[in-house]
């Protein structure tokens, strides 16, 4: 039977994570890209700012210098005054501020010392960010008489344009976890739909077959034939096998009931069963003595499921020739592990994370969600964990169930 998870050549569950690299690398194309605009958008708006500070600082200047009566109005509103955005302070040679532009704080500020206090915070601020601007006075002889300078820093403007592009991904990579989840739940939620319709449409379909089969056996017991009456016996073995797995079906989608029960008498009885149902040459062992009692609370019906389901692929892995060994163990704790080796052909370490994925399969034939059913009913129904504990290849596979005591 062909894997019906792969569709044209292309298997989406095992390339789902090629597929979140892509979309991974795409995101940070993105951001990189948002970033790198934003950079050279920054920079042009800071040589602007730059030159217009260098024209205010020269206007400055200029006024200092002249001392004629020409009407400069029309230059002082369209330069100092229009200024109304890049915080500027003004000093003497000594570094005292005697003028400022574009301060809210200094504005504020209801005395003269807590102006100056801010005004000096503001310019160690400015003289971290840029050379000040240099201011030469001159006199009638064209003589050096002091110095002031021009102090500034961004616009308030130009530095959200610095930070926007990173808030801009935040706010993407908050979007992005979000949808992730609910994607996520979803997705979650439609594999539980499909898992339990499945599973109690299957328990349905046996029903009437099995009823079928139980009406014969009674025929073949009223039968007076000796014959008759030993096949009706072993056909019953095979009815309690397909009511138990009408049983488990059934349980699918639905809350198990979970009893302590004897994980070394339970998994006996498994083997046993199964035992008889493979290849003699491969040999199924449980290291724990038969009169061990280690309790642990399973659903006995479903928790048989998931031991059949790794030995019968442990069996396939051997190409049924092997030993399989089931040892069981309980710590201080209280935690129950059953660890089932066999001497396979192993799992390639970069597989170990997918064997329990939907449609993953080494066989030609098979659907690959043998491992998903058994993870589900471990994780999901009796609240443990199943994890490929070693494994080497040409040498031997182990899985490890833990289970609550």
């Amino acid at each position: 039977m062909n894997n019906p998870f792969k569709v044209t050549g292309i298997d989406f569950y095992q390339n789902r994570s090629a597929a979140n690299w892509i979309v991974l690398v795409v995101s940070f194309l993105i951001g990189g890209g948002s970033i790198y605009y934003t950079s050279i958008l920054v920079e042009k708006i800071r040589i602007r700012e730059e030159r217009l500070i260098s024209l205010y600082a020269n206007t400055l200047e200029y006024f200092a210098n002249e001392d004629g009566n020409v009407n400069f109005d029309f230059i002082f509103e369209e330069i100092i005054v229009s200024n109304t955005s890049i915080p500027v302070i003004v000093t003497d040679e000594i570094g005292l501020p005697f003028e400022y532009k574009n301060i809210p704080e200094a504005d504020d500020a209801r005395t003269d010392v807590e102006r100056r206090n801010v005004l000096l915070r503001e310019l160690a601020i400015m003289e971290a960010e840029h050379e000040p601007i240099l201011i030469t006075l001159r006199n009638n002889l064209d003589e050096v008489t002091g110095y002031q300078y021009v102090y500034y820093k961004n616009s308030f403007l130009l530095t959200q344009l610095q930070y926007y592009p990173y808030v801009q991904l935040l706010v993407i990579f908050i979007f992005g976890i979000v949808a992730y989840m609910v994607f996520n739940y979803s997705r979650s939620a439609e594999q539980n739909r499909v898992w339990v319709g499945l599973a109690k449409e299957t328990a349905h379909q046996l029903g009437t077959p099995l009823s079928s089969l139980m009406a014969w056996s009674e025929y073949l017991k009223s039968d007076s034939n000796e014959q008759n009456r030993e096949m009706a016996a072993e056909l019953d073995k095979d009815i309690q096998r397909l009511e138990m797995i009408t049983s488990r079906f059934s349980n699918i989608g639905s809350i198990p009931l979970l009893t302590s029960q004897n994980i070394v008498t339970t998994i006996r009885e498994t083997i046993s069963y199964l035992q008889r149902r493979v290849s003699s040459r491969v040999e199924i062992t449980v290291s724990s003595s038969p009169d061990e009692v280690i309790n642990a609370e399973v659903n006995k019906p479903l928790f048989d499921w998931v031991i059949e389901n790794i030995c019968k692929n442990a069996v396939d892995a051997m190409a049924g020739a092997g030993r399989i060994n089931i040892g069981i163990s309980k710590d201080n704790e209280g935690k129950v592990f059953v660890d089932i080796s066999d001497t396979g052909k192993g799992i390639p370490k970069s597989k170990t994370s997918k064997v329990f994925q939907p449609g993953y399969t080494t066989k030609k034939r098979g659907w690959g969600l043998g491992l998903t059913l058994v993870k589900r009913i471990i994780e999901n129904y009796h609240g443990g964990k199943i994890f490929v504990k070693n494994t080497e290849m040409n040498i031997g596979t182990t899985f490890r169930i833990v289970l609550k005591s």
